[in-house]
């Protein structure tokens, strides 16, 4: 039933784009990404945007994706079909495991991108007709709607048993996190030192994490809460003592761009240990505001870790500096007001009136 209301869906879309001046344009295009890509995926992508073409109101003159792989080939074929211009933002998932043929296609198609990271900007430029159609805007944080960071932080040295040294990592339990290789990072830390470990996050890995580290023997110091709202993870932060997320790049290609729980855990006053992947570097300087080792390298990952545990002046110091960086170079207002402009029109040679979100 869900089927075939959907289907009539798209065929009641098919029946009013066809009449649009973009059609046959968008049809082509269409044709030609699916005989490299003869994917559902892609005839959904095609079905999504006959409807969105169908539907959207005469007053709009723009629209905008976010995410360069589907909701940017849903909003490409419904803007050829209505014939407007259409821009992008880009992150980190659909930049890296997107084929570069699809790329190089829509950047030379979208009026023009936005992206998170230099490293993703880079890697755009490098298949872009236009490169410079593109432009970096860090994601940045709201922070008037983040809690205070707390006053002051216990200085826990992991010399007692009964007061353990709090180590939290907020992620997806997925391969690029590198959680595998946290827990053998851990696991090599020295016998004297005490720690415990907690995550925030849901994902696949869920159970072969548990598991491993049950086999490494460390089970017992590991708390695995699970996804959690934003209350919980704010207090998560407030009663760590240290904040690590240990990325690289996964099989597939994908990676993280720059994560924002790092710097979500720097404002709230947290040390962070991290690794030089993707665009992280762009963000922590190591041994400036945070320490920073090779991606997929659990003994030094460990050592970055021990070093911090026993350190609490150092912690102190790295924590402090991560949180100016935040406050002066990572507020989202700066990204916000130049998005806005472009999307008005402003800078862009024309004025425009109205905009639509597409395909989000």
């Amino acid at each position: 039933m869900v089927w075939a209301t959907s289907g009539a869906w798209v065929f009641a879309g098919w029946q009013h784009a066809r009449r649009l001046p973009g059609y046959a344009l968008a049809r082509r295009k269409f044709l030609a990404d699916l005989r490299r890509d003869p994917t559902a995926n892609r005839v959904r992508r095609w079905g999504q945007a006959l409807v969105l073409a169908a539907e959207l109101p005469a007053s709009i003159d723009r629209l905008y994706a976010h995410f360069l792989h589907t909701p940017a080939s849903v909003t490409r074929y419904a803007a050829t079909m209505r014939g407007l211009p259409w821009s992008v933002s880009a992150h980190a998932k659909d930049i890296w495991t997107s084929a570069p043929w699809e790329v190089r296609d829509k950047l030379g198609d979208c009026a023009w991108l936005v992206t998170c990271t230099g490293v993703g900007l880079q890697q755009l430029k490098g298949l872009a007709p236009h490169p410079e159609r593109l432009n970096l805007v860090y994601h940045g944080l709201d922070f008037a709607h983040l809690p205070p960071p707390p006053s002051a932080r216990p200085r826990r040295d992991g010399t007692a048993a009964a007061d353990p040294v709090i180590i939290l990592s907020i992620g997806r339990k997925v391969e690029k996190k590198g959680y595998g290789d946290l827990l053998q990072a851990l696991a090599r830390l020295p016998a004297k030192l005490h720690w415990r470990f907690e995550h925030v996050g849901a994902g696949e890995l869920a159970e072969a994490l548990k598991a491993e580290a049950a086999s490494l023997g460390i089970a017992e110091r590991c708390t695995w809460h699970g996804a959690q709202p934003q209350k919980v993870v704010f207090a998560a932060l407030a009663r760590a003592d240290l904040f690590v997320l240990a990325s690289k790049r996964a099989a597939d290609g994908d990676q993280d761009g720059l994560p924002n729980v790092l710097m979500e855990a720097a404002h709230q006053g947290l040390p962070l240990v991290s690794t030089h992947a993707a665009a992280i570097g762009e963000f922590i300087e190591d041994g400036v505001n945070g320490l920073l080792v090779a991606p997929a390298a659990p003994q030094e990952l460990s050592a970055a870790l021990a070093r911090m545990i026993g350190d609490p002046d150092l912690r102190q110091r790295l924590a402090r500096r991560a949180g100016e960086v935040v406050r002066t170079r990572f507020s989202y207002e700066a990204g916000v007001d130049w998005i806005a402009a472009a999307l008005g029109g402003q800078g862009m040679g024309q004025q425009r009136s109205q905009t639509a979100r597409a395909a989000e």
